[in-house]
């Protein structure tokens, strides 16, 4: 199958390499314009345009993917299939409808449950026991088309957010494979998604990040894993951002379990964890980031942090 592919962040990048690989043809890649980052604003390419350059893949980064020379270009490109992942712009219905095979999308979770731009951090964040990818075809609306296949991931105690996304990655290209083959020979089945099932999620930004402990440990424990790696979880300590990487619910009492605390008090400092005081239940830190500093477990930091237990978190 002739194809033009379209998406941007690593997880597409990594659904393009299992299609490069495969049997079928990519006549071209789209993807979003890049962007200054870091400290520098040094411009830096998309992923899926570093792995299309390596591969000599014609690219395409369109502002708008409605403008009309693009349009055209893709029309005169002329592929049989548009395979969309993690794109990042709503597309046209010209663009929808005009393929052979139509426009297909790989989405990272269980539709029609978590639509939207951050399936993965948000399934970590609410507490599911599974995820997976569904393969759809497009229609004008955001996640909504009809089904193809769909298959299962389950979420793991420890799971982080850049842990899930790299299983969801492998199974998106290989799932889509499959997809691709039933597409072309015919006997890929709709299936409509029931629309009342639906759950809508909000993109990330950082300011979700920070740590609210009038929460419950468990609360705060999910969403520290969901924004790892990006936004990440985080508090303030004396005035400085104090990133938290790693945390788990306390399980049994301490040897001062008498003493209860308001939220984001630090009720115990011991030679390896940090005890904090919740809305409900106590949360224990393992791994943090002081501003300025270093990744680093909880002892190390300890040890070069005189801090002790009647301290706030903000």
């Amino acid at each position: 199958m002739k194809i033009v592919f379209m998406g941007t962040p690593e997880l597409a990048a990594t659904i393009l390499d299992t299609l490069i690989q495969s049997e079928h043809e990519i006549l071209a890649v789209v993807t979003q314009p890049d962007k200054p980052k870091g400290r520098g604003k040094q411009v830096q390419y998309p992923p899926v345009k570093e792995l299309a350059l390596e591969h000599q893949i014609p690219v395409y980064q369109p502002n708008k993917a409605k403008d009309e020379d693009f349009i055209k270009k893709l029309e005169e490109i002329n592929p049989e299939c548009i395979v969309v992942a993690a794109y990042g712009k709503i597309l046209p219905k010209t663009i929808i409808d005009f393929p052979k095979y139509g426009c297909i999308n790989v989405h990272a979770s269980l539709l029609p449950k978590y639509r939207g731009a951050a399936p993965i951090q948000w399934t970590i964040i609410n507490g599911e026991e599974k995820t997976g990818i569904t393969i759809m075809y497009m229609d004008v609306g955001i996640d909504t088309g009809d089904m193809i296949m769909k298959e299962e991931v389950i979420i793991e105690p420890k799971e982080t957010g850049g842990s899930l996304h790299d299983k969801l990655a492998v199974c998106g290209g290989r799932l889509l494979i499959k997809a691709l083959k039933e597409i072309e020979h015919g006997t890929a089945v709709r299936e409509k998604q029931k629309d009342e099932e639906s759950t809508y999620v909000k993109m990330l930004d950082k300011s979700l990040g920070h740590i609210d402990f009038s929460n419950s440990a468990a609360e705060i424990e999910r969403l520290i894993r969901g924004l790892n790696p990006w936004p990440s979880a985080y508090t303030f300590l004396d005035g400085k951002t104090l990133k938290i990487w790693e945390a788990s619910v306390e399980q049994g009492l301490s040897e001062k379990a008498g003493n209860t605390g308001k939220p984001g008090e630090i009720l115990e400092v011991t030679k390896d964890s940090i005890i904090v005081q919740t809305g409900n239940g106590r949360l224990v830190l393992h791994e943090v980031q002081l501003e300025g500093k270093k990744r680093m477990t909880v002892d190390a930091f300890i040890r070069g942090f005189d801090l002790q237990a009647g301290k706030i978190l903000s």
